[in-house]
C-alpha cells in the first residue's frame, strides 16, 4: 500500500510539472488561445524586423566604410551592378 501511495504522489507531481491543468483551461477558452497566439506571432514578427534592421544597417555601414577607402575591387563591383541595372532598364522600360 505504501508503494502505491508513493507512485500516486509521484504521478501527481509529474502531472503538475506538465501543467496539464493550464492546458485544459486554455483549451476550454479558445479566444484566450487565439489572443496568446496572436501576441506571440506579433512579437516574433517585430523581433525579426528589428533584428534584420540592425543586420542591414551594419552591412550598409561596413560597405560605406569600404566605399570611403575607394578600393578598386569594390568600385568595380558597384560599377558592374550599375551596368547590369542600366541594361535591364534599356531592355524592359517600364
Amino acid at each position: 500500500m505504501h508503494l502505491l501511495t508513493d507512485r500516486l504522489n509521484t504521478l501527481a507531481s509529474e502531472m503538475e510539472k506538465a501543467q496539464l491543468k493550464d492546458y485544459v483551461n486554455l483549451m476550454s477558452r479558445p479566444w484566450q488561445l487565439i489572443w496568446r497566439n496572436l501576441l506571440a506571432g506579433l512579437s516574433r514578427g517585430v523581433g525579426i524586423a528589428i533584428g534584420f534592421t540592425f543586420f542591414a544597417a551594419t552591412i550598409v555601414y561596413i560597405l560605406q566604410g569600404l566605399g570611403a577607402l575607394n578600393l578598386p575591387i569594390v568600385g568595380d563591383y558597384i560599377a558592374d551592378i550599375v551596368r547590369i541595372v542600366q541594361r535591364q532598364l534599356e531592355i524592359n522600360p517600364y
